[in-house]
């Protein structure tokens, strides 16, 4: 797995909360308090970052670097990808860009700031779960036989088969009612 992201020093503690794995080290012959298990991030997971440093308010350098994993294996999973052979965030900040525009909360200088993390919480799930099952994004669109056919988030990612309306996004059980 690749991950990539800016240099925030929090994504590489995050990463390493969500995906590794906790490891108790052998204790050595002899006296002595045994080691303190530590976390051991996955073999296959690769996190590079990219940094930009400005100056005048333009971008004067751009470093990249390997955070978790190893550099052989961070070329093959460019190497593999359909989308960019180079470490880059323009999928986050795409995604980012698309979440503050959606969700007024988010926005830069504008009075619809959240008052309680619960609100502003539930105000995201909301703008996430609409803009992946209910809007149809231009570059995801495939050519069928009749034309272009409009595709959202969720049918790229193969988990449902059409464009859903707001209401019926809104309506459908959050747990599904087993038969009886």
């Amino acid at each position: 797995m690749l991950l990539t992201s800016d240099g925030y020093a929090a994504y590489a503690t995050a990463i390493e909360n969500v995906y590794g794995v906790l490891v108790q080290p052998e204790r050595k012959p002899g006296p002595g308090r045994p080691p303190s298990p530590r976390l051991e991030m996955p073999a296959g997971l690769v996190y590079a970052t990219v940094t930009k440093r400005r100056e005048g308010g333009r971008v004067v350098e751009v470093t990249r670097a390997v955070v978790f994993g190893l550099a052989c294996l961070l070329a093959v999973w460019l190497r593999r990808s359909a989308v960019s052979r180079t470490i880059n965030t323009s999928f986050v900040e795409r995604n980012n860009a698309t979440d503050r525009h959606q969700n007024g909360r988010k926005r830069r200088k504008t009075y619809c700031f959240s008052r309680s993390k619960r609100m502003h919480d539930a105000a995201t799930y909301f703008a996430s779960y609409s803009y992946n099952f209910c809007w149809p994004v231009r570059t995801l669109r495939v050519k069928g036989d009749e034309g272009w056919k409009a595709r959202t988030p969720a049918m790229a990612a193969g988990l449902t088969d059409h464009v859903w309306t707001l209401r019926e996004w809104l309506t459908y059980p959050a747990k599904p009612c087993s038969p009886k």
